[in-house]
């Protein structure tokens, strides 16, 4: 994960890619993916039989913020 000020900042980049912008994510999108159960309760005994709601959560994070085109697919 790399940071960056601003949009621009990313495009002018040296490994930018072109065809990539979908996968540029706010500072305050990230938060809220990172704050969610998945990532926040994953030291609980029961995470792992609570896995799969959790990562449901977090699917509809990604959808709320708008993340949910090709380059987010998973690739086979």
């Amino acid at each position: 994960m790399n940071l960056f000020r601003s949009e621009e900042h990313v495009r002018n980049w040296s490994g930018f890619v072109a065809g990539t912008e979908e996968g540029m994510i706010p500072l305050n999108d990230l938060v809220k993916l990172f704050s969610g159960n998945y990532f926040r309760r994953r030291l609980d005994g029961n995470w792992v039989s609570n896995s799969r709601q959790y990562a449901m959560e977090m699917i509809a994070s990604f959808e709320e913020i708008g993340k949910t085109g090709p380059f987010w697919q998973l690739k086979g």
